[in-house]
């Protein structure tokens, strides 16, 4: 005999007590993501793109080797390395004896042709008035009046060769020709030198440019430099920049290197720039348009088109296309889409969504 079932309502009591008890174990919401931190920058003014930086050294435009014009031995040195000197400042001596020696023999060859030339000179005379008595002939006097003018001719040559021989024995002292600094020394005293063997070199200060080195699958960027910066290492990041001037690109790659030697004067150099520092060069776009810079790490690719996530009110993300003026080593340069004053992620961009609601690392939210 099968048991008596229960009455409908208690079974419909029973499934809405099952109901609500499996309701009230699902209801309970789960607690919301913190938002996800972000590295961020604020963009700044729009300045023109940098085409390419290059490290240099800071060296003298006009650096002249200096030598003696006559051979000898130095038997003193009165400068070292890095001394200023003026126009007309003693550097270096050689032993004077040779070139006294040279000196003392032409003018004792000179004095001897002198003498000559006085007895050509009165034989002349005397034959003169003899031809006008007519006791000699035409030949005769023409003889004598020869003789004259090559005696006359010898004392010329001789007080030429007379003051060459007192040039090279003042040449025996090199003196600067102008001021500047001494940047190498070659010689020492005791040392045999040859004529025009460089000795010293000798770098003028007023003027100041960084030598640097462009490889030459670079070269052709040089045809859109507009305007040239130079920072130096050596001064801290509150300092101006100096103006550059591309002066000199070398029409033949160094043979060692394989790279184009290129000097950039440094307009308005002071004295605090000193002879081998190490300088910066940066080369700057020609357009007219200036261009935003952001890290490469900044930009997100939307359907292939780039896009940078910016951050608004409440710290929440949105999306925003721009348009790319070109790549550089500083960064990518945006043509437009952004403003200087806007916030930008800089950094885990791929793992971001629209609306997304961050915070800014304590380093990025100035």
């Amino acid at each position: 005999m099968k048991p008596p079932l229960p009455p409908p309502c208690f079974l419909a009591g029973l499934a809405l007590t099952l109901s609500a008890l499996l309701t009230g174990c699902g209801a309970k919401d789960e607690a919301p993501p913190p938002p996800r931190p972000v590295l961020s920058q604020v963009v700044g003014p729009a300045a023109q793109p940098v085409i390419a930086t290059y490290s240099g050294e800071v060296r003298a435009r006009y650096e002249t080797a200096l030598a003696f014009r006559v051979p000898g031995k130095i038997i003193a040195r009165r400068v070292d390395l890095g001394t200023r000197v003026k126009p007309g400042q003693e550097l270096l001596r050689l032993d004077p004896g040779d070139q006294a020696l040279s000196a003392a023999g032409a003018d004792a060859q000179l004095a001897a042709a002198t003498a000559e030339r006085s007895l050509a000179r009165s034989d002349l005379e005397r034959y003169r008035g003899l031809k006008e008595k007519g006791f000699i002939s035409q030949a005769a006097f023409e003889a004598r009046k020869t003789g004259f003018e090559a005696a006359e001719a010898r004392v010329a040559a001789l007080e030429a060769q007379a003051r060459l021989s007192r040039n090279q024995a003042a040449y025996t002292v090199l003196r600067a020709d102008q001021a500047g600094v001494i940047s190498q020394v070659a010689a020492e005293s005791g040392q045999v030198v040859a004529a025009g063997q460089p000795v010293l070199r000798l770098a003028r200060e007023e003027e100041k440019e960084v030598a640097i080195s462009i490889p030459e699958s670079r070269m052709a960027e040089l045809a859109h430099v507009g305007r040239t910066e130079v920072v130096l290492w050596a001064r801290n990041a509150a300092s101006r920049l100096f103006e550059g001037r591309l002066r000199e690109v070398a029409p033949i790659a160094d043979p060692v290197t394989r790279t184009y030697p290129v000097r950039v004067s440094i307009e308005g150099a002071d004295p605090s720039i000193l002879l081998g520092m190490t300088a910066n060069v940066s080369f700057l776009s020609r357009g007219t348009a200036p261009s935003i810079t952001l890290p490469l790490t900044a930009i997100f690719q939307q359907e292939g088109k780039p896009a940078v996530w910016v951050v608004g009110k409440d710290n929440r993300l949105a999306l925003r296309p721009v348009n790319l003026d070109s790549f550089g080593e500083d960064g990518a340069h945006i043509a437009d889409g952004l403003k200087a004053g806007e916030r930008v992620v800089i950094a885990g961009v791929h793992k971001l969504i629209q609306g997304e609601r961050v915070t800014l690392l304590p380093e990025t939210a100035k």
